[in-house]
């Protein structure tokens, strides 16, 4: 197999998954345990996508963010959302300024903390619809328009997006073309025994953990195009596909569970999730073709936040990701199928 790769391939993706590790362990100098959280985040920003992780105060989901922008030199931002947050706070806005020698007056536009290469939007469903919609142009198509002209935002452009469970008080459900606008929704889960001991020894004896850059934002642009240049197997891809229609209530590949308790399924941008997703698995495993493996790993972040549930799956408090895990069981590879 190797001998048919491009030696020039082939020495770009050595080097990075080497990079990769570094970054991984980079970050580990400062975050202990959720090693799927960690990798799930590097995953998104070297496939260009955001991510929403979730979790309740004080799990060290900021702390991530911030670990990360250390471990790459990316130009870095946090934003806090409150409810009253405007979106202009976020996004800039045009100011009267005074020209010094003419004493002129005329609008000058300032730039606010969206101008930056890794954003960290903190419990971003605490601020309003209204504010956190200003994030979808953003996020999408990494332009801001301000009083009708439009701005670029610089490349790799990042969002990182931490919210409480909805559950709490004080939050706001996010808009659902904002969500699927991320790439990945990683759950922070709270730290076992031997992680919270190893967490207390670090943060309560003056230890200051040094993290080094170990990656350019144009080497993150490279990566992101070197994954693109993974092979996904036509019956691999189908399998992907199936997997998506299948969470379509109603529709030819759906399941006995779907059928009864989802309401809306994932929409293509899950598909293109698991087809990146599955790429960089394959990338950072040696391999230059994706497996059915690779897309059912991927198959639960890219998915839970794209999956909404009807009223009986409210009411009997059907678990997404157990229901997603049933799809996977109940839906078969290509393999599978011919057998």
């Amino acid at each position: 197999m190797s001998a048919t790769i491009d030696p020039a391939v082939e020495k770009a993706t050595q080097e990075f998954r080497e990079k990769f590790q570094k970054a991984r362990a980079e970050i580990g100098k400062a975050i202990v345990g959720h090693d799927q959280v960690v990798e799930g985040v590097l995953t998104c920003l070297f496939v260009g996508g955001h991510v929403l992780l979730e979790g309740v105060p004080g799990l060290g989901k900021t702390y991530l963010v911030r670990s990360l922008a250390q471990a790459v030199q990316l130009d870095f931002s946090r934003i806090q959302f409150t409810p009253d947050l405007m979106p202009a706070d976020i996004i800039g806005t045009n100011m009267i300024v005074e020209d010094p020698k003419t004493g002129r007056r005329g609008f000058e536009f300032r730039k606010g903390p969206l101008f930056a290469q890794i954003v960290l939007a903190d419990e971003i469903n605490r601020a309003t619809p209204k504010t956190q919609s200003a994030m979808l142009e953003a996020m999408q198509e990494h332009t801001v328009t301000v009083a009708g002209e439009r701005y670029t935002l610089q490349e790799p452009f990042f969002v990182l997006a931490t919210q409480n469970p909805i559950e709490q008080e004080g939050t706001y459900p996010l808009p659902e073309a904002q969500v699927d606008r991320f790439f990945y929704k990683l759950i922070v889960e709270h730290s076992n025994r031997e992680e919270l001991a190893t967490i207390l020894d670090r943060t309560t004896t003056g230890h200051t953990p040094d993290i080094q850059p170990v990656m350019t934002g144009s080497e993150i642009i490279e990566a992101q195009k070197l994954v693109r240049r993974i092979v996904m197997a036509p019956h691999v891809q189908d399998y992907a596909i199936r997997l998506t229609m299948a969470t379509h209530p109603g529709g030819p590949y759906a399941v006995d569970i779907t059928n009864r308790y989802v309401r809306w399924g994932a929409s293509p941008r899950a598909a293109q999730a698991l087809s990146l997703g599955s790429k960089l698995l394959a990338l950072l495993d040696g391999r230059y073709n994706t497996a059915f493996s690779d897309v059912q790993q991927v198959y639960l972040p890219a998915l839970r936040h794209r999956v909404l549930l009807n009223f009986e799956g409210e009411a009997e408090g059907v678990d997404v990701d157990d229901l997603l895990r049933e799809v996977i069981d109940k839906t078969p590879t290509m393999a599978e199928a011919a057998a």
